[in-house]
């Protein structure tokens, strides 16, 4: 896979591509990243690349003719495809499906936009797709576009040595993930549940599947679809909620 970024930051790319996951993709051959800095085509001679924004406001706005000569000097690199990505709040919201979608393309371009936004004209003009990684407000698409590149990079082939690794994290089958110890077995008082140190690897997915449906239940109930639990599924989830119910009442605790 090969991702371009238009960026005013493109150290912070550089950054990005040494460190953790996304450094072993790159340095595999698994993911290919570069950066593009709208500055480079601006054509005054302090490189501009905002302006002030017409009917008056605070702040500047990013200007359409630097981003658009970057976003098609980015596109033309490579003759695959690749559709335009701005990383905007007003986007689509990632979840864990978007991302193995884009992870099976063969290129992304995405767009980081800065300052109070982008003109919309530019929008309108080079941009095919927004996505958002939430409902909050932060400085640039820059840390979007990390996330967005960590998470497709982890879903490469490859990539994480063991592919188990990535089947197993939170949200790959729709649920949260289930909790995980290692050594030692009794930390503070607290000891590894026996069921993981049985050698029964039946009654340990058992265990673990019936942790990830309850910890959805308990934290993220909407994401628990229950019309497309199997039978195990629901006989786990019940159990699982009994035994919730049988210690919150022993503890004198209530579920708010």
């Amino acid at each position: 896979m090969r991702v371009d970024v238009v960026t005013l930051f493109p150290e912070f790319l550089q950054a990005l591509a040494g460190l953790g996951v996304i450094g072993r993709a790159i340095a595999d051959g698994k993911i290919e990243l570069k950066a593009w800095n709208p500055r480079e085509y601006a054509s005054d001679r302090h490189r501009s690349v905002d302006d002030r924004p017409y009917g008056g406001g605070p702040g500047m706005v990013m200007t359409v003719e630097p981003l658009r000569s970057a976003i098609r000097a980015a596109r033309d690199a490579d003759p695959r495809p690749a559709r335009t990505s701005l990383m905007s709040p007003q986007g689509r919201r990632l979840d864990q499906q978007a991302m193995r979608d884009l992870a099976k393309r063969g290129r992304l371009l995405l767009v980081c936009g800065r300052y109070e936004g982008i003109d919309e004209r530019l929008i309108e003009l080079e941009v095919d797709e927004e996505f958002s990684i939430g409902d909050y407000v932060i400085s640039g698409g820059e840390l979007a576009a990390a996330v967005v590149i960590d998470a497709v990079a982890r879903l490469q082939p490859g990539v994480l040595g063991d592919e188990q690794s990535a089947e197993q994290d939170s949200f790959m089958d729709g649920l949260l993930d289930h909790p995980h110890y290692s050594r030692p077995e009794v930390e503070n008082g607290q000891a590894v549940p026996e069921v993981l140190l049985s050698g029964d690897h039946a009654a340990i997915e058992r265990w673990r599947r019936k942790q990830a449906l309850g910890r959805t239940w308990l934290r993220r109930p909407e994401l628990l679809q229950v019309e497309r639990l199997t039978e195990e599924d629901r006989i786990l989830l019940q159990a699982f909620q009994q035994e919730f119910e049988t210690e919150r009442e022993a503890s004198g605790e209530t579920r708010n």
